[in-house]
């Protein structure tokens, strides 16, 4: 009986142990997968006080378009009309920040579809004229995924530009300087379909991998996570920085109501 009543102590000692080392998640950590595809773009993770948004771009006849797929692209639905003019807009309603509180930031991931170099040109055009507005001075970060430049060439763009960066890459410190964020798929690790229990395995790669990132003083994003409650639960169990949905709503009401 002594050693059961031992055995059992030592397990709730455990088990606070590890919620006391979880952190503490809202909103501001939750990341808005393909946000173009919401019926109300922007406006729906902003509501919800997102941290971050994800728009792919194409660039067509130097216009930048907003979509999935270059055959879903839409005259009406352009970056900017999208994304730039509601940020705009919302700065200007609350004094030059984006959200209302002067310390609450929001990443916007640009995810290049077209080629790199001349697509990119495109958004600085775009972003150039506001970029008080962006990090680093401003309140909104903007980090550009896909075909992104190769890190050599990091340091030929402006200051307010940053790149998504790859954990098994190898970055100096001035390039790594220039990353905004590091990210990877989760079937780089995992089949796991967020039923039941991630398998201890996977759970050592994926653990080993965020902590790497955070050694270096970096974010981590995994994109294509299982998409539900229990993998809300077990990305933030990680220590991952921002979790990854398309159910904009439920996560945002789950992040609200959901036992710290």
């Amino acid at each position: 009986m002594k050693k059961i009543a031992i055995y059992f102590i030592s397990t709730v000692l455990s088990v606070q142990s590890i919620a006391q080392s979880v952190k503490s998640y809202s909103t501001a950590q939750a990341h808005s997968h393909n946000d173009y595809e919401r019926a109300r773009p922007f406006d729906d993770a902003y509501e919800q006080q997102f941290g971050s948004i994800e728009a792919d771009i194409f660039l067509v006849n130097d216009t930048l378009f907003v979509a999935h797929n270059l055959k879903d692209i839409k005259p009406q639905r352009t970056f900017t009309t999208l994304y730039l003019l509601p940020i705009l807009q919302k700065a200007e309603q609350n004094g030059g920040h984006i959200y209302p509180q002067d310390n609450v930031p929001l990443q916007l991931l640009v995810d290049l579809k077209t080629e790199g170099e001349p697509t990119l040109a495109a958004l600085m055009r775009v972003l150039e004229p506001h970029r008080k507005l962006f990090a680093p001075t401003g309140s909104v970060k903007v980090v550009v995924s896909g075909d992104v430049p190769d890190a050599s060439q990091f340091e030929r763009y402006p200051d307010f530009i940053y790149f998504d960066g790859r954990p098994e890459n190898v970055y100096t410190p001035a390039q790594m300087a220039h990353i905004g964020l590091i990210s990877q798929a989760f079937q780089k690790y995992s089949k796991w379909n967020g039923e039941g229990p991630l398998l201890e395995k996977d759970r050592k790669k994926i653990q080993k991998m965020i902590n790497d990132v955070h050694d270096l003083g970096k974010k981590v994003r995994i994109w294509a996570t299982p998409d539900n409650i229990n993998a809300w639960k077990t990305m933030m169990a990680l220590g991952v920085d921002y979790i990854n949905t398309d159910k904009v709503r439920e996560l945002g009401d789950y992040l609200r109501t959901a036992p710290r």
